[in-house]
């Protein structure tokens, strides 16, 4: 029977650090994926950090975490957002390499003494008076421990929502964790569900690049960990993104999908993001609004896959599309 003292379940970027920080003091982890190859993928945007959420990529780094120096050697782009506000304010952000990070991340992850990756599914908690005693796993049975941390983010039992389509899945192509929700609420838990959204990927060999606003990185970019050598940063090649704007004709054509929209029709129940709100959220909030911005972000230095940022959306993918069409730039995007 395997035991540690602490187990982690999920390999996202909380666990990461979950895991890295419990085995740096010296506890010995086992950090349980479904994937080990999965560990630190980026589910939604190949980007760290941002208003707010960079400084707490900081924070992280200066309590000895992982992030700061996972996105310093991934990163395509690196700009300082807000710097026409006071430097309290000043949010560093990077465009990251989706698949040299989580490769990045699996290489520290299993470099960590004191921490084991276990490619496994929990399907259950188990205590004994009231307190942890160890896990019900899909492959290894029970495994025993003295602390369970529990970072599944969007798998436990996720579905996702394609206009009136739904797909058990924790991100597209990988199936959810199913039974860890269950067994929580029966040692008395609540159990609430969040929503999050993300935009279609366009082929970026189908936009007309020569219409959009470039937009450079900084010229001199500052990394995220005050560990890295800025001698050697940025440590890859940096690339441009692009923006391009929504307008009245592309808003009209969304509407005609609200009658099939998972969160109008109340398929979806869970609360989102404040600073995340969806395309079609944003037309109804801000209905005087003529048009919103929108980012072409690129998803890899070797990727062919350009990311929609302000494009979130759960509308019927035929109507994506059509809208997306009508988007300067983007007339024949695929």
């Amino acid at each position: 029977m395997k035991e540690f003292e602490v187990i982690v379940v999920g390999g996202g970027h909380a666990g990461i650090e979950a895991a890295c920080a419990s085995a740096n003091m010296g506890c010995s982890v086992g950090l349980v994926t479904m994937d080990k190859h999965a560990i630190g993928r980026m589910s939604c945007n190949p980007a760290i950090g941002g208003t707010a959420k960079g400084h707490l990529v900081r924070e992280i780094d200066s309590l000895g975490g992982m992030m700061g120096m996972l996105a310093d050697h991934t990163g395509i782009q690196f700009r300082m957002l807000n710097k026409s506000k006071g430097p309290a304010v000043w949010s560093p952000r990077c465009q990251s390499d989706r698949k040299l990070y989580s490769e990045e991340a699996y290489k520290v992850v299993n470099n960590i003494p004191n921490l084991t990756i276990v490619e496994d599914s929990v399907l259950g908690v188990v205590a004994e008076d009231k307190k942890i005693s160890g896990v019900n796993t899909l492959n290894a049975g029970f495994i025993r421990c003295k602390a369970l941390i529990i970072s599944s983010g969007t798998f436990l039992n996720g579905l996702m929502h394609t206009g009136l389509k739904s797909t058990a899945g924790g991100r597209f192509g990988e199936k959810s964790a199913t039974g860890l929700t269950e067994s929580l609420l029966n040692l008395g838990f609540e159990a609430g569900r969040l929503k999050t959204g993300t935009p279609p990927r366009l082929k970026k060999d189908n936009i007309n690049w020569d219409i959009l606003e470039v937009q450079p990185g900084d010229r001199n970019p500052q990394p995220f960990s005050y560990q890295t050598n800025v001698a050697e940063f940025p440590f890859l090649p940096q690339l441009n993104c692009h923006i391009t704007y929504t307008n009245e004709i592309v808003h009209k054509t969304l509407e005609k999908g609200f009658g099939e929209s998972p969160m109008f029709t109340g398929l979806i129940k869970g609360v989102g993001p404040r600073y995340c709100p969806s395309i079609e959220d944003k037309i109804v909030r801000f209905a005087g609004k003529k048009k919103h911005q929108l980012f072409l972000e690129p998803e890899g230095l070797d990727s062919d896959l350009i990311y929609l940022n302000g494009f979130s959306t759960s509308l019927p993918a035929d109507i994506q599309l059509e809208a997306i069409h009508k988007i300067k730039g983007l007339e024949e995007a695929e």
